[in-house]
């Protein structure tokens, strides 16, 4: 994993977790033991673990992807053990980017 996707995940994770108390005070209605969630994922849609950060009050955040099918699902796993999805799509890949170069406005 690239220094920079490092810092990108850790970004949205940042992002994401205020995204996860909104969910979590809507009753955790997309909300499961971890394990219960990994398993469905793995499941039903071939994801498995593809980066993961720390965030805010011990928060997890991960992002699950099935190379095969392309499919994305980011969660954030609280402190008390309850996952909870926050976002899912299509069109999962993985990038290998270089940082641009220092004074460069890309």
């Amino acid at each position: 994993m690239t220094e920079k996707y490092f810092k990108l995940t850790l970004l949205a994770a940042g992002l994401l977790l205020g995204a996860a108390n909104i969910v979590e005070a809507q009753n955790l209605r997309h909300c499961a033991p971890r394990d219960e969630v990994v398993d469905r994922l793995a499941a039903k849609f071939g994801e498995t673990r593809q980066s993961m950060g720390l965030g805010a009050n011990n928060a997890v955040m991960e992002v699950f992807a099935s190379p095969d099918s392309g499919s994305w699902t980011i969660t954030v796993t609280m402190a008390n053990g309850i996952t909870c999805l926050v976002a899912s799509g299509q069109a999962f890949e993985e990038l290998a980017e270089a940082l641009p170069a220092k004074g460069d406005d890309a």
